[in-house]
C-alpha cells in the first residue's frame, strides 16, 4: 500500500471501530477526527444507515448500509444523514422458512427462543440459530471460533443461492440479496465518487472465511486487518 496515494478510508463498525453494538468511544472518535483531516472517511456496514449513525453518536461520516442496499451522506447543515439510496427486495418467506427448518432439523437446532428467522425490510435475512430472542450470554458462548457454523457454511451458501451468505455475529448466518456485499458496495461508491481502488484502504475484522469483510479482503482494495477494536489506533498509525 502506498500511503501517499490514499484518499479514502473505508471501515467496518462492530469489532473494528467499536465493541459489538456498543457506542463509539471518545478515544476512537479522536482517532477519526485526526484521520478526517487527511482523508475522506466512509463507514461500510451490514446494518441500516441510521442505526449505524446513532451507534456512532451522529459522527459526521458517509455511511453504506445493508451491504450497499442503503447509502447515506452526512449533511453539514442539518447535522444528520441524507438517504441517497434505499433498495428493497421482496422476500419469499415460505421458501426461506423451509430451508432454515431443513438445517435446524439436520443439525439439531430445533430449540430456539423467539422467531425462526429475522426478516429485514431491505430484503436481507438473518438465520438466528438460537432464535431472535436468544440470551446474549448464550449467543456469545455458542460459536466463538465460528467452527460450528463454518462446518456447514457451504451447504447454506448452496441452499440460498440467490443470496450472499455470511457467518454473522456470534450465532447467526446473515444473507444479502445478490450482488450486494461489501465489495460491491465499496466498488460502487468509488465509481460514483471518482476514487480508484488504489486510493482506498479498508479496515475490517471479519475477513475470515464467510466473514462479511472477506469480499473486500480478497479483492484489489488495500486492506488493514484488525482483530480487536481496541487496537484501532495502532492499526491506523501509519496513516496519521
Amino acid at each position: 500500500m502506498n500511503v501517499n496515494e490514499i484518499k479514502l478510508i473505508a471501515m467496518d463498525l462492530d469489532g473494528t471501530l467499536t465493541q459489538h453494538k456498543e457506542q463509539l468511544d471518545k478515544e476512537h472518535k479522536m482517532v477519526l477526527d485526526a484521520l478526517s483531516k487527511k482523508y475522506k472517511l466512509l463507514m461500510v456496514g451490514a446494518g441500516q444507515t441510521m442505526r449505524i449513525f446513532n451507534q456512532m453518536n451522529q459522527y459526521p461520516i458517509d455511511i453504506i448500509g445493508n451491504y450497499g442496499l442503503q447509502l447515506a451522506k452526512y449533511n453539514e447543515k442539518t447535522k444528520t444523514i441524507d438517504t441517497l439510496r434505499d433498495e428493497i427486495f421482496e422476500i419469499d418467506k415460505d421458501d426461506i422458512e423451509k430451508k432454515v427448518n431443513f438445517f435446524r432439523k439436520k443439525y439439531g437446532f430445533t430449540e430456539y427462543r423467539g422467531d425462526n428467522v429475522e426478516y429485514h425490510i431491505s430484503g436481507c435475512v438473518t438465520f438466528p440459530i438460537l432464535g431472535t430472542k436468544a440470551l446474549q450470554a448464550d449467543k456469545l458462548a455458542f460459536d466463538p471460533d465460528r467452527k460450528k457454523r463454518r462446518a456447514f457454511y457451504e451447504e447454506v451458501v448452496e441452499a440460498f443461492s440467490d443470496y450472499n451468505v455470511f457467518v454473522g455475529g456470534s450465532s447467526s448466518f446473515d444473507m444479502s440479496p445478490k450482488p450486494y456485499n461489501k465489495y460491491y458496495a465499496l466498488d460502487l461508491y468509488c465509481k460514483e465518487n471518482g476514487y480508484k481502488h488504489s486510493e482506498v484502504v479498508y479496515i475490517g475484522d471479519d475477513y475470515g472465511h464467510g466473514g462479511n469483510d472477506e469480499s473486500v479482503y480478497l479483492s484489489d482494495f488495500n486492506y488493514l486487518t484488525i482483530d480487536d477494536y481496541r487496537d484501532f489506533a495502532k492499526v491506523v498509525k501509519d496513516l496519521l
